[in-house]
Parts: structure tokens; sequence; C-alpha cells
């Protein structure tokens, strides 16, 4: 295939020898997303409330206590840093292949079809975590109210049912599934947290926030490395450009929304939870039940009905992170099967609902297939599945954004696209540098964010690595079969 062919396809024509729709699959996608569409797509992958509950408690107990707050602040300023070169760049390239496309046109076909092994890794990761999760959540509410016990695999494979059907309809399906969810459960937080406000709390309203001395009590570093991994899927607007209704303006607008919406319900939510029990207060609480925290805070300024409400739309929070995530690398799927990267029926459209059908039915078949072997393994699915997968998928992210920073600095030395220094140079070096600590960071600490040993924690990297090896070796070796 000439590289006119496969850059072709990835832009949304059809590859040579398709036929258009009269019998055969297009090998584009289609769809009108507009701004908001794919704002609830990106931060129902965050999992707020999932992030309220489980990342939040933690940083607070393991970070730097009641000055958490402030490092999803921080890392907020980062990835807004991050976004002004990648959303700048994002007008030339005029494909929807996200990070890989990014790092090819900066760094070179090698690294581009590396990164997007490891990005194909990296979301499968996540997304076959938090199945693990959702199983788990939704045996335990099930069993609180009636007593059916079941095992937890069961819930996780009527999701996947659910998701895959989801997945084979149109991505506006999806959206409107996902819009629903999103602000039921930020709902239900922004609700806990005004009456925390309002009650002022257990002694007065948090200032720990804004204490520089605070912040870099504890282990600051920690902190940011738990504060970066709730962002995780901020990212993947790009994803959906060929579904946009205008990509060269809907992009930008989504990515910059989606992190000042995710980042500042981060940092409210953070210092409400802080000052619903107090600076000392919430210190304690997060080691002594990080994982009932956000329940008991519930339970203390909402009442019993509160407690079930939530506890019902952490299973929905978690089912909406799935699908999303399950969007987001069946378009990864597609697009490296278009780009020659992997087998080409995966790169097929439904030719009624312009969804990447087939690369989603794979994707389910990888899914099923995966959970038999954590069954049969008799793995944990939150403390083994669920820690270790999306801790895997946060060193991920950040590798590949990382690359990314890179990428973005290169090509606009090298191309006279962009005069503007700020945009091309100025944010692109400063989020590198932030970028690049949190790397370090998380590297550093990696058996903790999993919460496993230090043998797993180099294993679980090595793995990366060989993905990521695994595209650079095939772009060498086969010069003329990929060009992502």
């Amino acid at each position: 295939m000439s590289q006119e062919s496969i850059e072709g396809a990835a832009g949304g024509t059809l590859l040579p020898g398709v036929d258009a729709p009269d019998g055969s699959a297009e090998r584009r996608l289609s769809g009108s997303l507009g701004v908001w569409s794919i704002v609830f797509m990106v931060v129902a992958a965050a999992a707020p409330l999932t992030v309220v509950a489980g990342v939040m408690p933690l940083g607070i107990a393991l970070g730097n206590g009641s000055a958490f707050p402030a490092a999803y602040i921080l890392c907020s300023i980062v990835l807004l840093l991050f976004a002004v070169g990648f959303t700048r760049m994002t007008p030339h390239l005029p494909n929807a292949g996200a990070f890989y496309t990014y790092i090819r046109s900066g760094l070179g076909r090698p690294f581009g079809l590396g990164a997007a092994y490891l990005a194909l890794a990296t979301y499968a990761s996540v997304m076959l975590g938090v199945f693990g999760y959702v199983g788990a959540a939704t045996r335990d509410l099930v069993d609180s109210y009636t007593g059916f016990s079941c095992p937890w695999w069961v819930y996780s494979a009527i999701a996947v049912v659910s998701v895959a059907l989801l997945g084979y309809r149109h991505i506006e399906v999806s959206g409107k599934v996902l819009a629903v969810l999103l602000v039921c459960e930020i709902g239900v937080v922004l609700i806990l947290n005004l009456v925390v406000v309002v009650k002022g709390g257990e002694s007065g309203l948090s200032t720990d926030i804004i204490n520089p001395a605070e912040f870099l009590s504890g282990s600051p570093g920690i902190a940011l490395m738990f504060a970066i991994a709730s962002f995780l899927g901020f990212e993947a607007t790009v994803v959906y450009r060929d579904e946009a209704k205008d990509p060269d303006r809907t992009i930008p607008r989504a990515t910059y929304l989606a992190l000042v919406l995710i980042g500042g319900f981060y940092a409210f939510s953070a210092w409400a939870l802080v000052t619903a029990w107090g600076d000392d207060g919430a210190v304690a609480e997060a080691n002594n039940d990080p994982g009932g925290m956000l329940l008991s805070t519930v339970d203390r300024y909402l009442g019993g009905v509160g407690t079930d409400i939530v506890l019902v739309l952490l299973v929905s929070s978690i089912f909406a992170a799935i699908l999303s995530f399950h969007n987001v690398a069946s378009r990864y799927i597609f697009s490296l099967a278009n780009a020659g990267a992997l087998p080409g029926r995966a790169g097929r459209s439904h030719t009624r609902h312009g969804s990447p059908y087939a690369a989603s039915l794979a994707l389910s078949v990888f899914t099923v297939i995966m959970l038999i072997m954590f069954v049969a393994f008799d793995m944990d699915p939150v403390a083994q599945i669920f820690a270790w997968l999306v801790g895997t998928a946060t060193l991920g992210v950040l590798t590949l954004m990382s690359l990314t920073s890179v990428s973005v600095i290169v090509f606009f030395r090298r191309s006279s696209l962009e005069r503007n220094m700020w945009t091309t140079t100025v944010a692109p070096v400063a989020a590198l540098v932030g970028l690049g600590v949190c790397l370090i960071l998380t590297v550093k600490n990696f058996s903790l964010l999993i919460g496993g040993s230090m043998g797993l924690a180099l294993a679980i990297q090595a793995v990366l690595v060989a993905f990521f090896t695994t595209g650079v070796c095939v772009a060498l070796c086969r010069p003329n079969a990929a060009t992502v």
C-alpha cells in the first residue's frame, strides 16, 4: 500500500480496492459530534465519582494530607500547557490517530508506530481494569440490598455485552448514554460539596489548599502522582476527529473545556472532602478507611438516602468509564488497521451507523478472553485487576504525553506553519518539564500506585517497553507496510 493510500485511509477516504456502501464496508467513520458530546465522553472516561471515592482518600492519606487538593490545580496547569501545543498541531494533522499521529509527525514513523502499540496497550489496560472494578462494585451493591450473592465476573460479563452493543451503534448513542450518567454522578458530588460548604464543614473551611508549606509537607510527589492519574482519558478528544462537526474548532474547544471542568471539579471536591472532616480529621479518616471515606462523608451530610444514591451512581460511573475507554480503544484499532499496522478487517466501519463495528467487536472478544484468564487465575477484581491495569495505563499515558510534547516542539521547529512562540515552543516546553516530573515520580513510586511489589512494578514497566519496542521494530522491518 502506498503512503498516499494509507494516509488517505486515516483521513477518512476509501482504501484502494474497497467498495463503497454497496456491500462491503467503508474505511471511515461518520458523525456530527459537538463540543459537549465529546466533552461528556472524555470526562466520563475520567470517572469523576470513582476518583472522588477511590483516588482522593489515597492522595490525602499517602500524599500531602489536607493540602492534596492543590495537586489538582498544579496538574491542571501542566495539562493545559500540554493542550496548547497539542491542539495547535491538530489542524495540521487531518486524521484521527491521536498520540501516534502526533509522534509520527514530529519524531518519525518508527516512534509513531511504537507509540501506536503503546497507546493501544494503554487504553486496553485501563478498560480491562475498570471491567474488574465494575464487577466487584455491582456485586457488592446487589448483595447489600438483596442478599443475592453472585461472582463478580457475572456482572463484568453483563457489562461486556452492554458495552459491545453500544460500541456497535452510532457514536452519538454512546454520547447520549454517557451524558446522562455523567450529569447524575457529578450532580450528586456537587450537592455534597455545596452542603459541606454551607454547613462550614467540621471546623470551618480548609485553607491548606493555598498554603505552600502544607503542600510541601508529607509526600507531595505521591500527591501529584495520584492527581495526574485522575485525569486519565482527557486527551482522547482528538480520537473523535472524524466524527466531529467541525474538528478544527470542536476538538480544541472540547479539550480545553474538558480539562477545565475536570480540574475544577476535582480541586473543589477534594477541598470539600477535607473541609467535611477538618484538616487533621480528613487525614485520620483517609488513613483509617480510605475506601469508605466518601460514603461516610455522604452519610454525615446527606443521610442514608444520599448514601444509597451514591452507591448506585458509583456503579454507573464505572460503567461510563468503561464505555468511554472502549470507544477510544476501538478507534485506535480502527486507525491502525486502516494504516496497515493491524489486520485490515478491523478497519471496517458500519455502513449505517458509521461506527468502527469490526474493531469494537474484536475488542469485545479480546475482553471476554482476558476476563476468562483473570477468573482462571483467581485474580482479585479490585486489588489486582483494577489496581495493576489502571496503574499501567497511567504510566503509559504519561509516557505518550511526554513524547507528544517533544513531537510538538520538533514539528513546529521543522516547519513554518506557525510563528507563535507561545504555542509552538514556550507552552510545549513547560508542559514537557511538568510531565517529565510526573513521569519520574510515577516510575519511582509505581509499586505504590499499583499496590504491588517492586518486582511486579518492574515486570509491568517491561511489558510497556516491549509494546513500544515491537512497534518500532515493525516499522523498521516493514518499511512499506504501515505509515502511522
